[in-house]
């Protein structure tokens, strides 16, 4: 167990070619490993930008390769490789997800190599946004995953996951912080207009709400004609102070996250014991 943690963020403009994403993906987590981080987080729809080609890419040969390619690449850097979201062919239970949806599953690889956590997003983006798109309907193509809180294990620190727009769901972030998450992430694909409206508020209130560091991780730019993301990843604070942001280009940053600083913030104004409503 360890003080301090050093985790990073790699930003994103993925397409829908998923061997030009992983390409890039090998060069970022390069230079984030290099720069000394020990867990590494890549943002939603990493390596397929394109809802309607998931459920062909998880029935794929490809699919098994990329994964491959994925726990290779954890194993090589000797880094905790998060996936912030892949299409996901079966459930957890192992049964094949119906109606040619998938799940969209975040799965974390140890520095082994080995696939050691899988969150599979809960709330799907069915919304309407005054952006180029014009409205979203995740669950067209993505089937909701269990409702069940997921957490691993570094040197000590516990480390939750959600994706993108769960971040809206203050309830599970609630959860998360009951079974002791002391870095919540959240990868992401957030609009362009969603996002300059409400990324950072929600990054900061999840952060403090709880008193746990929240790290999101989003894609950046035109994807397509009509799909822009937001970009700006950022790591905050117990405190909702921000220590790490980038800003509407492809990128990474390494920041440090420590046990100290968090106990202090729990220690001088102990929220999380003083609430009333615990259910």
């Amino acid at each position: 167990m360890t003080n301090t943690l050093r985790i990073a963020a790699i930003q994103l403009t993925s397409g829908a070619n998923f061997k030009e994403n992983l390409q890039e993906v090998k060069t970022w987590v390069a230079k984030a490993a290099a720069d000394g981080a020990q867990v590494i987080v890549l943002p939603e729809n990493v390596f397929l930008f394109n809802g309607k080609g998931m459920r062909a890419l998880a029935e794929s040969d490809d699919q098994g390769l990329l994964l491959r390619e994925v726990a290779d690449l954890a194993c090589h850097y000797k880094v905790y490789l998060v996936v912030g979201s892949h299409p996901s062919l079966v459930n957890e239970g192992g049964e094949l997800v119906a109606n040619q949806r998938v799940r969209q599953s975040c799965m974390v690889f140890d520095p082994n190599g080995e696939l050691v956590q899988r969150y599979d997003k809960i709330h799907l983006f069915d919304v309407s946004v005054d952006d180029k798109a014009g409205s979203y309907r995740e669950s067209n193509y993505i089937e909701p995953g269990d409702l069940e809180v997921k957490i691993f294990e570094v040197d000590g620190f516990k480390v939750g996951l959600t994706i993108c727009y769960d971040v809206r769901f203050p309830e599970l972030f609630r959860r998360l912080s009951k079974e002791g998450a002391e870095l919540i992430l959240v990868p992401a694909a957030f609009t362009y207009v969603t996002g300059k409206a409400h990324w950072n508020t929600l990054l900061a209130a999840r952060a403090i709400e709880n008193q746990c560091f929240v790290m999101g991780v989003n894609q950046c730019g035109w994807h397509t004609q009509t799909r822009q993301t937001y970009g700006h990843s950022v790591l905050y604070s117990p405190n909702g102070e921000m220590l790490k942001q980038l800003q509407e280009e492809p990128g990474y940053f390494v920041g440090e996250i420590s046990k100290t600083s968090l106990q202090t913030c729990r220690t001088k104004m102990p929220c999380l014991e003083h609430r009333r409503f615990i259910n």
